[in-house]
């Protein structure tokens, strides 16, 4: 019986992958659950594992290919291989005199050695030594990051291709052309995309966080001792956008052609710049969560997104994304919308600046905020009442305790 290798549902609104990696070969004999190859998106690496036990008959795609939800990548073919004869036929696939067998061997020997397939195929094929390589995936599993993190200069192939032309004369002109990854490339289109079917309008307003900053110097041993993590600004930023969406709920909701979903849960979206693009994982049930736990939702999502082990499941569904410019130097910028979010806010870089407070100028740490919204279902007076309740909240945050 020949059963499909199926591509499947990917992450919300991604419905294109590339082939990035055949783990198992052609004829090659697979157990049911098996890697057997790697899919690529925007968002995150696919691994997609064998339907049943059987022989690869045919692989459909080849690596590299742009393939579609639903697309056939290749059969199986389960006729031949029963359980009971797929050890001897694993035995017979190569001569025990083949060289070429060797690493393979050498791995396979090893029960020790805890790698992902993807991993254990560079080991092979660069024959690279894994005593002295720590695992950093679950259960000190070795990952495809560990070897390129401890082998740069042996894994010359897992890095993208890069040319280098000089000019024909000494001038040592160097350009470098390199190639964009399926994620780039997507998130180009994306971009490009949600210019061209949403109304994206942004007001701004400045906070003043005094009070913020008083909070966190004051109660930050205290808080660290308990909860074994900092007090940072971002459950304070979380609880301002949360407790102002129930006050303008159109701003945590979706246009569905002629109708619009409003969200009574708050799945709010936090961006995350990785080596490979922004992703955006959301934090879950965000107003029902503690500060504490804010803060350490957020820094698991931020690891597990830089480390490239977050899931698609944690990129799906958020209902209001916040940016961070901030971190990076930005004193104001535009955040581009999530779609199909219609609302985003945008932290930027605190800094000190005299202002006047009271008739007399003063110098305070001043932060601007930036929402871009749909201005085809939100009305600027709206998305502007909007960023004045996250202000007003984040310059007087006691009400966010009372409010709670």
């Amino acid at each position: 019986m020949l059963h499909e290798i199926i591509v499947p549902e990917l992450a919300e609104s991604t419905v294109e992958a590339t082939v990035a990696s055949w783990i198992k070969k052609d004829g090659e004999i697979v157990s049911k659950g098996d890697v057997i190859i790697e899919l690529d998106t925007d968002k995150v690496s696919l691994e997609i594992v064998s339907p049943s036990d059987g022989q690869i008959q045919k692989i459909l795609k080849q690596e590299g290919e742009i393939v579609k939800v639903g697309d056939i990548l290749g059969t199986i073919d389960d006729s031949q291989y029963s359980s009971g004869k797929k050890d001897s036929a694993n035995q017979n696939e190569k001569s025990p005199n083949d060289k070429d067998d060797e690493p393979q061997k050498k791995l396979s020997a090893d029960q020790e050695i805890n790698i992902t397939p993807v991993a254990k195929k560079i080991a092979e094929k660069e024959n690279i030594n894994l005593e002295n390589i720590t695992g950093t995936g679950p259960n000190g599993k070795i990952t495809k990051e560990d070897l390129i993190s401890s082998s740069k200069n042996e894994i010359k192939e897992i890095q993208d291709s890069v040319k280098i032309t000089k000019d024909q004369n000494n001038n040592i002109k160097d350009e470098e052309i390199v190639k964009l990854s399926r994620r780039r490339i997507t998130i180009a289109k994306r971009l490009k995309d949600v210019q061209s079917e949403t109304v994206m309008t942004t007001t701004y307003n400045e906070v003043d966080l005094s009070s913020v900053i008083a909070i966190r110097k004051k109660y930050q041993d205290q808080f660290i001792k308990k909860h074994n993590t900092k007090l940072g600004f971002m459950s304070f930023f979380v609880k301002a956008s949360v407790n102002s969406l129930q006050s303008f709920p159109h701003l945590n909701a979706e246009l569905h052609q002629d109708e619009l979903i409003v969200k009574r849960y708050y799945d709010i979206g936090i961006a995350v710049a990785t080596d490979e693009g922004l992703v955006v994982p959301v934090l879950r049930s965000a107003d029902k969560l503690s500060s504490a736990e804010i803060e350490q939702g957020i820094a698991e999502l931020a690891t597990k997104s830089r480390d490239k082990k977050i899931t698609l499941q944690e990129l799906q569904g958020g209902t209001f994304s916040i940016t961070n410019g901030g971190v990076f130097g930005s004193l104001m910028s535009t955040p581009l919308l999530n779609p199909p979010q219609v609302g985003i806010l945008g932290m930027h870089k605190i800094m000190e600046k005299p202002i006047a407070v009271d008739g007399e100028v003063v110098v305070r740490p001043v932060m601007m905020l930036a929402v871009t919204y749909d201005h085809r279902i939100i009305d600027g007076a709206m998305a502007v009442q909007f960023l004045v309740r996250i202000k007003n909240l984040l310059e007087d945050p006691y009400q966010l305790l009372i409010d709670a």
